[in-house]
């Protein structure tokens, strides 16, 4: 009979040998792919063999689970045959002599099997897991060369173990083969998400790679300038005019129109308009004329961007269904919708879209998109397909056109919204007011009165 010190010692080994498989599946399961082929070709050759357990991981899956069957059959097996004696003994020098010995041997098995399960599990299953999980590569690196040497001596019982396996999952209808499924948008949002919250990833590379996916849902009417802000030139325009306004507003680039901006003839280069001026043979506005790039409404900024870069232009005319302008759109708008706004030394500091001004306080320009605003402020509002910016669902209230300086509120619920600015009979900027119920009573009651 072997001796407690000695089965002890043996029940340590079999759990360091369930530790050693349990962790080397997990190490091997959580290794990247693409991460292993960079290593092997770079010439690491455990890399290769890595690759090939990972494609291939029935041979792998297979032995691991053989070496841990086996660690925890021969451990509760030797440990229910050699203490469970030495521990009925104690047991009836503790005056237990009453009991019969079968129960007291019943109890001494149940206690084993207790006390091992819990060393196995913490020691042999929970943190040689996390040790894996935190330490993959090397793990699976470290372990590679036992699990090939076991994998030769288990093959006549992998071999039954895989077949077995493999019928089941054909009767089940399974791919019996391993789930190459490929990253989808949702994984990699989620590993953005987890690695901005662990710090390895920044704030602002996270908001990057987010911009990036939402860019390619984003039409170029959400983007775009829209008609009323299109800063352009009448084909009449004098050259002292149009230097004017290309020294005021410091754009390089300018749609051309004939007599309404419905009738794009060009884009005006500012650089070329200005080298033109000091020629002895000056070129009319029209020949100075680049042919204008038509968009309509719909097209995708991702396809947007790419076809601009195509075909070199850096401003595009976007088109309603009817044939009309409904704004321009330049490289440089799309690329803010990916890496924020981009200033250059003459472009005027441009306020927030919303910005918090007090205690449910927000002061929103008028061409915020609705959905931006419900979005970032977590409220609902009314939405509907005759407005998309808080100025459009502000007049879709109105009988009448808001003259220039008028103030007023509006509601929605809990929501007050006061107009404090308006240019040219359009909404420039807002207050809007989110109300607690004692101050929507007050305010009720007040209108009643």
């Amino acid at each position: 009979m072997v001796s407690v010190p000695r089965q002890l010692l043996l029940q340590v080994v079999l759990i360091l040998l369930n530790a050693f498989f349990a962790g080397t599946e997990i190490a091997v399961i959580s290794l990247n792919t693409n991460k292993l082929k960079r290593l092997e070709e770079e010439g690491d050759k455990k890399a290769g063999k890595l690759i090939k357990m990972v494609v291939d991981p029935s041979k792998f899956l297979s032995t691991i689970q053989i070496g841990i069957t086996l660690a925890g059959f021969l451990g509760s097996a030797f440990a229910a045959n050699a203490l469970s004696t030495p521990l009925v003994a104690k047991f009836q020098e503790w005056g237990l002599t009453s009991i019969p010995v079968s129960v007291l041997d019943s109890f001494a098995v149940i206690i084993i099997t207790v006390i091992l399960s819990f060393f196995t599990l913490v020691f042999g299953e929970l943190v040689p897991k996390r040790i894996a999980q935190q330490k993959a590569l090397a793990v699976a690196k470290f372990s590679l060369g036992v699990i090939t040497v076991l994998s030769v001596v288990f093959k006549p019982l992998i071999w039954l173990i895989s077949c077995s396996t493999n019928i089941i999952l054909k009767i089940l209808h399974l791919k019996t083969e391993a789930n190459d499924d490929q990253v989808s948008e949702d994984d990699i949002r989620l590993m953005v998400d987890v690695g901005g919250q662990s710090g390895t990833i920044e704030e602002d590379e996270k908001t990057m790679i987010q911009n990036i996916f939402e860019f390619n849902d984003s039409s170029v009417y959400e983007i775009m300038t829209r008609q009323s802000d299109i800063i352009a030139f009448d084909i009449t325009d004098t050259d002292k005019e149009i230097l004017e306004t290309i020294q005021s507003s410091g754009l390089s680039r300018f749609p051309v129109y004939e007599d309404d901006i419905n009738n794009i003839l060009g884009v005006l280069n500012s650089r070329e308009f200005l080298i033109n001026l000091t020629q002895e043979h000056k070129k009319s506005l029209k020949e100075l004329l680049r042919a204008p790039y038509f968009v309509p409404e719909t097209i995708k900024a991702d396809q947007l961007f790419s076809d601009m870069q195509k075909s070199k232009v850096h401003i595009a005319v976007v088109i309603d269904e009817y044939g009309g302008t409904s704004g321009i759109i330049t490289l440089e708008d799309l690329l803010e919708e990916i890496v924020g706004n981009i200033y250059d030394e003459y472009d005027k500091q441009e306020k927030p879209d919303v910005e918090k001004i007090g205690d449910n306080r927000y002061r929103i320009q008028g061409d915020t998109p609705l959905e931006d605003v419900m979005e970032e402020l977590d409220i609902t509002l009314p939405e509907d397909e005759g407005y998309d910016t808080i100025g459009g669902l502000v007049l879709s209230t109105l009988h009448t056109i808001p003259k220039d300086g008028q103030k007023f509120t509006v509601h929605f619920g809990n929501i007050a919204i006061t107009v404090t600015s308006i240019i040219d009979h359009r909404i420039v900027e807002t207050v809007l007011t989110i109300e607690s119920a004692d101050e929507k009573a007050i305010e009720d009651k007040s209108d009643k009165e």
